[in-house]
């Protein structure tokens, strides 16, 4: 008797052991119309995918433009508060500047004054000897 031919992958196979194993389904190549959905569908998932990292990249580039933007502000507050304090700056060394003979005045007037203290202190020495000189006379 012959035996009916029997695709492989359809067939249940009997073991000792095991009484009964199933394989997988033959694979079958799809109709066109399921191929041409399929790429469609796949080339609308990669068109959404390519427009979510082309607006990804577009917004980082946005978010870069306006750190550049308010780095460029924030530089050009310090340049402004570096013009104040050299203006200031300036206008203290033109004070000191006019002060300075001022202050020389003060330390002249200072070193004479350290030199009138010692010559009181002298004098205040010499007039406490020539005392004692006196009062030795007048003991006499």
């Amino acid at each position: 008797p012959a035996k009916p031919k029997e695709n492989i992958l359809n067939t249940r196979l009997e073991f000792a052991e095991d009484p009964v194993v199933e394989t997988a389904e033959e694979a079958k190549e799809p109709a066109e119309a399921d191929i041409n959905e399929l790429c469609k569908d796949m080339f609308n998932k990669m068109a959404t995918y390519l427009t979510g990292e082309l607006t990804a990249t577009s917004e980082d580039y946005k978010l870069l433009e306006n750190m550049n933007k308010l780095t460029s502000l924030k530089y050009l507050e310090m340049k402004d508060i570096a013009i104040n304090i050299s203006r200031n700056l300036k206008d203290l060394n033109q004070k000191y500047a006019a002060l300075q003979p001022y202050l020389e005045q003060i330390n002249l007037i200072e070193e004479q004054v350290a030199a009138l203290e010692q010559a009181a202190y002298k004098l205040d020495a010499y007039s406490k000897k020539l005392e004692a000189k006196y009062k030795k006379l007048e003991k006499r």
